[in-house]
């Protein structure tokens, strides 16, 4: 084999190589930017659930104050396990883009 024939594979396995590394960066960027979206919904989530905890304390006229703080303490506790989902999905969504990326 000549070199420049070498050269030639060699610079047509570079091209090669820099597209999958492309295709392999836009999908890592792909899932962190679903990762993005899964936390910025979890959060929206939990916000809803804390004003229905915060209406449940709010609507409250007194006669049973232990059983609504109850009640609004567990909504509250949906909320955080709300959050706590969603981060959880948003880290393994980060974890596969990074594992993406290290394939290059």
């Amino acid at each position: 084999m000549t070199g420049f024939a070498a050269l030639v594979l060699v610079s047509c396995d570079s091209k090669q190589e820099n597209m999958r590394e492309n295709q392999l960066e836009k999908k890592a960027d792909a899932m962190e930017d679903k990762a993005d979206v899964t936390r910025e919904n979890a959060e929206k989530v939990a916000d809803k659930i804390e004003d229905k905890a915060d209406a449940i304390r709010s609507n409250d006229p007194g006669l049973n104050s232990k059983v609504t703080e109850a009640v609004a303490d567990t909504t509250d506790a949906a909320a955080d396990a709300a959050r706590k989902v969603g981060e959880a999905k948003a880290d393994a969504l980060e974890n596969a883009a990074d594992a993406t990326r290290e394939k290059k």
